[in-house]
C-alpha cells in the first residue's frame, strides 16, 4: 500500500473527501459484489463514527490517503474476481504504478485516488504484506485477520457526490470496531506505523458510548488466533506510558511526546482489555 504521512498534518480534508467519494463510486459500480467486499483501513473510522456527533473535546478523524477494500475468499473460489477488474476498467480505473514505474496490480487509481485490495491468508506460508497473485493483471495484499472483518462488520449508508460528480446513495459494508482493533493491532505489530497506532486509538476512544461497546464486538473474535495475537500486541505495546503505541500516537498528533495523549492511550486501551477479560 502507499506510504502514509507520519503525522496528522500530512492529511488534507480535500483528499479525505475524494476517498469517500471514490468509495461511493466504487459501490455504484460493484453493487452486486458488495456483499463480498468490506471497507477497511483509514476510511473506516469516519464511517463507523459520526463525525458530526463525536464526544466533546474529541477531534474529527484525520482521514486517509487511499481506499482499502477487503475481498472475501469466496470471490476467488467462484471466479467472480474477474468481474471486479472488468468493471474497474470500464469505470475509468487503471493500475497504479510504483516509484520504478512498474504496475501495482493490487492498487488501482482514478482521479488521484488509489484503491488497494486485500485478502486473507489462505495458504501455508502466506506472509502479511506480500501479494497474492489472482490473475495476470490483478493481485491483492495478504492481510492477516481480514477474515474477521467479515464476521464483525456494519452496513453504512453513503450518500453524496461520487468522484465523478454524480449524486448517489449506496450501502457499503465497513469493518466493525472489534475487527478493526484486531486489524490495526496486527498491522502495528508488523510495521509499527504512527498512523496505525492513531487509527486504533481513535476508534477505541470514540466508538459508541464507551469501550464496552467495542468489547462487545471484540469478545467473539478472541477465540480466533488473529484475535488473541492482536490482544498480545496491545498488552505489549500500548500499556506503558512511554511504550511504542502511546508514543507513536503522540508523535502522529503532536510530532513528539505528549504526556496527556500518552496517558489517554494507556487508559483507554487498558479499559478495553479489562472489558474483554484480557
Amino acid at each position: 500500500m502507499s506510504d502514509k504521512p507520519s503525522s496528522a498534518d500530512g492529511y488534507r480534508s480535500e483528499q479525505v473527501e475524494l476517498v469517500r467519494a471514490t468509495c461511493l463510486y466504487v459501490a455504484t459500480k460493484l453493487g452486486d459484489l458488495m456483499e463480498d467486499l468490506v471497507v477497511v483501513g483509514g476510511l473506516a473510522p469516519s464511517l463507523l463514527i459520526d463525525q458530526q456527533g463525536i464526544v466533546e473535546g474529541a477531534d474529527r478523524h484525520v482521514g486517509t490517503m487511499d481506499l482499502d477494500v477487503g475481498l472475501a475468499v469466496a470471490l476467488l473460489d467462484q471466479g467472480r474476481y474477474r468481474t471486479i477488474t472488468e468493471r474497474l476498467r470500464s469505470a475509468g480505473f487503471s493500475e497504479d504504478v510504483n516509484a520504478a514505474g512498474n504496475p501495482t496490480r493490487q492498487r488501482w487509481r482514478l482521479e488521484g485516488v488509489t484503491v488497494d485490495f486485500l485478502i486473507s491468508p489462505t495458504r501455508p506460508g502466506d506472509v502479511g504484506g506480500t501479494l497474492r497473485n489472482i490473475e495476470a493483471d490483478f493481485a491483492a495484499v495478504i492481510a492477516p485477520g481480514l477474515h474477521l472483518a467479515f464476521r464483525d462488520r456494519q452496513r453504512v449508508a453513503l450518500s453524496g457526490r461520487t468522484i465523478m460528480g454524480e449524486d448517489a446513495i449506496r450501502d457499503v459494508w465497513v469493518c466493525g470496531p472489534g475487527a478493526y482493533i484486531v486489524l490495526k493491532a496486527l498491522a502495528f505489530g508488523s510495521r509499527g506505523e504512527n498512523k496505525d497506532a492513531y487509527d486504533l486509538f481513535y476508534v477505541v476512544r470514540n466508538f459508541g458510548s464507551g469501550v464496552e461497546d467495542i468489547a462487545e464486538c471484540l469478545r467473539p473474535l478472541l477465540n480466533d488466533p488473529a484475535g488473541s495475537d492482536a490482544m498480545a500486541i496491545l498488552r505489549r505495546d500500548f500499556l506503558d506510558h512511554n511504550g511504542l503505541g502511546p508514543r507513536r500516537v503522540a508523535e502522529f498528533l503532536m510530532r513528539g511526546p505528549d504526556d496527556a495523549i500518552q496517558a489517554d492511550v494507556v487508559g483507554f486501551v487498558s479499559r478495553l482489555l479489562d472489558c474483554c477479560g484480557c
